[in-house]
């Protein structure tokens, strides 16, 4: 027997730098294989972290690196990183009534992942919203990724002050812009629903309303501060009591927020604070009461400013409208100093809505380009004058 220190051969050699390759192409290729790994480590495997993403077949992490190679299997490891297949899945996302808001980001976005799309509007704009839809000015935005058009499988009359039939009162009964939708209340669409499709995967709140939005708090009436939380808080609360039962376990509820709900933002009046400040309380609350009774997460989304239909709709002092203010405000101050697009809350709602943030539930998603992180501002006379 040789007494000499004995060199590596060129075999050892080629099962380092396989090895190394090896570890190169995991990290590069399914690098959250590794994150699920550092908690399982012990165990020497690492497993899939959500349903439905990324590969089941166990990693060994301990001596055996082989095992760990032909997991790899070559160059033809296969890794769905932030892909979603909703095939088969019905999402409804109730308030859409034009192309530029919110809600239809998110429905285009789920569309592009292969969901089934119903759309709950308000009776008075229904008529209008589906005319525009037969319009092709709006090709463009029904366009998805692979260029096909958007199909909305059906457009249900909604109006989410109502629970049910019975509140509906005598006035809008009879009032014109209601005649001939049909059944419109929370309850009533919901069975419909259930009755066209069975089931709903994926719910989506996106709408509000404050009568007296313009108005100070200090001027504000009780009726329209009521009416306010009604029409943009409780909304919520009465679609996942309807609609929950329904929803399969796994479903998610997405609602919309804003700012406003914590911080203090002059001309967002009415109420609307106030309600948006309800809204995310109840997302809390619901996250754990419809978490264990159905199985379902419930989350928010406080997106930043955007010039919708909508928001433009809560005009101004004579200048700029509230939301130009907003948007402008917002790109002098915020750590992205750009305009926030629908499309990247539109994104941000797929993900909230789907496996990929299976385990995340009552929490408020902040997409507003960073601006709810500051404190101060920088366009203020104090950082800008000398």
């Amino acid at each position: 027997m040789s007494n000499q220190r004995q060199r590596p051969g060129l075999t050892s050699i080629a099962v380092l730098a396989a090895v190394l390759v090896a570890a190169t192409r995991l990290f590069s290729q399914s690098s959250d294989a590794f994150a699920a790994a550092g908690s399982s480590a012990r165990t020497g495997t690492a497993t899939r972290t959500s349903a439905g993403i990324g590969s089941s077949a166990p990693v060994i992490l301990a001596p055996g690196l082989p095992s760990l190679s032909s997991s790899l299997r070559g160059d033809n490891i296969a890794r769905r990183a932030l892909s979603v297949d909703l095939t088969g899945k019905v999402a409804f996302i109730g308030g859409i009534a034009d192309t530029s808001g919110y809600g239809w980001a998110i429905a285009r976005e789920l569309a592009n992942a292969g969901a089934t799309i119903i759309i709950g509007t308000w009776p008075p704009v229904l008529k209008i919203f589906q005319a525009t839809l037969k319009k092709s000015a709006t090709d463009e935005a029904r366009k998805l990724d692979d260029g096909s058009l958007m199909e909305i499988a059906k457009i249900y009359p909604f109006d989410a002050v109502f629970d049910n039939a019975d509140q509906v009162p005598e006035d809008i009964k009879t009032n014109k812009r209601y005649a001939g939708v049909g059944a419109f209340t929370i309850s009533e669409v919901m069975e419909q629903v259930k009755a066209d499709y069975g089931k709903v995967d994926i719910l989506v709140h996106s709408l509000a309303n404050g009568p007296e939005v313009k108005n100070p708090l200090l001027e504000t009436s009780r009726a329209g501060y009521l009416a306010a939380s009604s029409a943009s808080a409780y909304s919520m609360v009465s679609m996942v009591q309807q609609f929950a039962p329904i929803m399969p376990e796994g479903g998610s509820v997405l609602s919309l927020t804003y700012i406003a709900a914590e911080r203090v933002i002059p001309g967002y009046g009415g109420g609307m604070s106030s309600a948006k400040a309800q809204l995310e309380s109840d997302t809390r609350t619901l996250a754990f009461e419809a978490g264990r009774k159905y199985g379902i997460r419930v989350n928010t989304i406080s997106a930043g400013p955007l010039k919708s239909r909508a928001a433009s709709a809560i005009g101004g002092d004579g200048g700029k409208t509230f939301i130009e203010r907003a948007i402008d405000y917002s790109i002098a101050n915020a750590p992205l100093p750009k305009p926030l697009y629908a499309d990247e809350v539109g994104r941000s709602a797929l993900c909230l809505l789907t496996d990929l943030m299976s385990g995340v539930t009552g929490t408020t998603l902040y997409v507003d380009n960073g601006l709810h992180a500051m404190g101060n501002t920088l366009d203020s006379p104090a950082y800008t004058s000398d």
